[in-house]
């Protein structure tokens, strides 16, 4: 999916078409979760710190996100792909592999081309945004096929071309070649898949390990067996915000994790699963980061439970200097709850407690939760940007900005023309939160390609 947040933004936004637009978290301690083309080309891309996207491109749309809607688009877009196979694997809200041979959908470049065309239109007709597809024999090359047919496109990478169309590209390219190990390769003369390839699996073993090594030269020979895997297991549930400023204060320390507790466990309850491994992330001033979790006797999904189990473990972190992200999670998942709450609660039967430290990349609670970390940096405020408005006498709007005891507001909604601007005091009464408008209205046709959703095909 193409700039996904971004582009659903200006689908629903028709004074933001055309138009440089970022979404992420918008303190200073905020980043990039997706900007749009326009605003790529300023050189803003995700991740980028948003004190810096700012500077690139300071008359740019800037946006929280709407995570609500990007699910509801993203579920309808998984569902279309459903359709075609029942072996789907989604990857995140906007990527996807399907395998198309083994459910008889197509057998052919000829047929494939057809089913990616079909799956493009259906996007375009269920969403009203633009798909770009890559089809290929394998996940490795359909997802570069993807890529290569971004924005608004399909690519099909014929069998018996892949080494020739691998070979000039760089090493990045390859999945598993992060900037250190592209650094390491450069440094041994080895930019290109090609010369990756001339160099040799015994070369690669000896420059990057025996499992790397192995892994990278299959992948430059254009050798991908990976299989899709239709259901991938959900290993742990968890949110968690990233604070502006840092928290000094341990009684506000434990009022955020109390409230973190509460979201994690909607989430628990949302998913219909219950967990019994209570994990708390503390990031502390010096970007040290601690991880400390307790386990129950069984599952459980009872907000006062995993209450209790958070602030036992908050009592052994040290946030002697400040705070500047916290985390709760649940693991150990299950689809049912233990019936002796209240034992677990008092701890009672001893369930043990299991200290660890980290450098949260990736481990932990709340690990890559891009909801929490992009969503932090607005806090509880009530008018941030990009958020939906509802006034008693002008209708759906969005918060352009807010300050001073005011809000502006423009009213407009997807299937309008660009909608006039309006300021109200911040406590105005006919002025309430709204829940996001559909993109694309029941029984309708798209409303005219804001950006792009890709879904990646073998």
């Amino acid at each position: 999916m193409d700039a996904f947040f971004a582009s659903v933004e200006q689908a629903s936004k028709p004074s933001l078409r055309g138009k440089a637009v970022i979404v992420g978290g918008l303190g200073p301690r905020g980043v990039v979760a997706t900007a749009s083309y326009e605003a790529r080309a300023f050189g803003v891309h995700s991740a980028m710190p948003m004190a810096q996207a700012r500077r690139l491109a300071p008359n740019a749309a800037y946006l929280v996100p709407r995570f609500q809607l990007y699910r509801t688009i993203s579920e309808q877009v998984m569902g279309l792909l459903r359709e075609l196979s029942p072996l789907v694997e989604p990857l995140s809200l906007d990527e996807a592999f399907v395998d198309l041979e083994a459910a008889g959908a197509a057998w052919d470049e000829t047929s494939a081309r057809l089913v990616g065309g079909g799956l493009r239109a259906d996007i375009r007709r269920v969403t009203g945004l633009t798909g770009s597809v890559g089809l290929a024999a394998s996940k490795m090359l359909a997802k570069i096929a993807s890529e290569q047919a971004k924005p608004d496109g399909l690519v099909v990478i014929e069998p018996g071309t892949e080494r020739a169309l691998l070979a000039p590209m760089s090493v990045r390219t390859l999945p598993g070649v992060g900037p250190a190990t592209g650094d390491h390769l450069r440094r041994a003369g080895i930019t290109t898949v090609g010369e990756m390839a001339e160099a040799g699996e015994d070369e690669l073993v000896r420059l990057l390990g025996k499992a790397h090594g192995h892994a990278l030269y299959a992948m430059a020979l254009a050798r991908d067996e990976r299989s899709v895997v239709a259901e991938r297991e959900t290993k742990s549930v968890s949110v968690e915000d990233t604070y502006d400023v840092d928290i000094h204060d341990r009684v506000r320390v434990g009022v955020e994790v109390q409230r973190l507790a509460e979201r994690c466990v909607r989430r628990l309850r949302g998913a219909g699963l219950s967990g019994r491994t209570i994990v708390l992330k503390v990031r502390r001033y010096d970007f040290s980061t601690l991880t400390r979790s307790e386990t129950l006797r069984g599952p459980t999904d009872d907000p006062a439970v995993v209450r209790e189990a958070a602030a036992r473990l908050l009592e052994s972190v040290d946030t002697t200097g400040g705070v500047r992200l916290l985390g709760v999670g649940v693991s150990g998942l299950a689809d049912y709850t233990q019936e002796d709450l209240f034992a677990q609660a008092a701890g009672e039967g001893g369930g043990g407690l299991g200290l660890g430290e980290g450098d949260g990349d990736g481990e932990g609670a709340g690990a890559g939760d891009v909801e929490g970390v992009v969503e932090a940096a607005v806090g509880e405020r009530r008018w941030v940007p990009g958020r939906d408005v509802r006034h008693a006498v002008y209708g759906h709007g969005w918060v352009q900005g807010s300050g001073v005891g005011r809000v502006t507001v423009r009213f407009e909604t997807p299937g309008s023309l660009p909608g006039r601007v309006r300021t109200f005091l911040v406590d105005d009464p006919e002025l309430v939160e709204a829940d996001p408008l559909p993109l694309v209205a029941e029984g309708c046709g798209g409303a005219g390609g804001a950006g792009a959703v890709g879904g990646v095909l073998a």
